[in-house]
């Protein structure tokens, strides 16, 4: 696992600009995105360059159940207004949160992950040290799958909606085991809500307690985070 330490969310996301330019250099042709505030640097990086993402293909991590890609709440909005409407990508997969039959949506994703293998997987990491919205307690082998949020999540992501009530209480997630078979893994964090998280990631045992600390038995990781977020280190 590499650590990179940089100022800020800004400093970040050119260094994370840095990394996924280099791989596409080198072949890198699906990228795993996330969403949330941590990657917004990086995106506003990809959408000012002058890279060509016209034959790249992206999967998504999640979304909430329960909201169409045209709310302004749900994770297609967000990638969207972002960047896919700036930077068009060949292909875009986000899960559909919308869909009747839940399972089935789940298998329909693991079908798109296993057609589109990942090279680079782009994460945040929550308070509770998940990754996606895989919370803690969640299986290492698990696939797509619906999640129940825990309230620490719903209370981190209230700042979105007009009040907590709004808030879906369960998103579609890639799994662990599908975030693991990804090539290469770069995990962003910044600030120090982050700190604990980090620590607990990095310097912890490996549990379920703690799904992000499955990383450590991942053979390419790459992890960039302020000097808040390094600040327990």
């Amino acid at each position: 696992m590499k650590v990179i330490r940089v100022k800020d969310a800004n400093e970040g996301g050119k260094k994370a600009f840095e990394i996924i330019k280099d791989g596409m250099e080198n072949g890198v042709k699906v990228l795993g995105l996330a969403t949330g505030s941590t990657p917004e640097t990086l995106y506003q990086e990809m959408t000012s360059s002058d890279l060509d993402f016209s034959d790249m293909t992206s999967v998504n991590l999640d979304e909430y159940v329960g909201l169409a890609g045209e709310d302004v709440q749900s994770y297609r909005y967000f990638m969207n207004d972002q960047l896919f409407n700036k930077k068009p990508f060949k292909e875009t997969f986000v899960p559909n949160g919308k869909a009747e039959d839940l399972d089935a949506e789940c298998k329909r994703y693991d079908g798109v992950i296993a057609d589109h293998p990942i090279d680079l997987q782009v994460l945040g990491i929550g308070r509770n040290a998940h990754i996606g919205f895989n919370e803690p307690g969640t299986s290492f082998d698990v696939t797509t799958h619906v999640v129940e949020l825990t309230e620490s999540t719903i209370e981190a992501n209230k700042r979105n909606f007009d009040k907590v009530e709004d808030v879906p209480t369960h998103a579609l997630s890639m799994g662990i085991g599908s975030i693991m078979k990804s090539k290469k893994i770069l995990l962003m964090a910044f600030g120090t809500d982050k700190a604990d998280a980090i620590k607990d990631m990095i310097e912890g045992s490996v549990t379920t307690d703690v799904p992000a600390s499955v990383l450590q038995n991942h053979a390419d990781v790459t992890v960039i985070i302020d000097e808040d977020a390094a600040s327990k280190l």
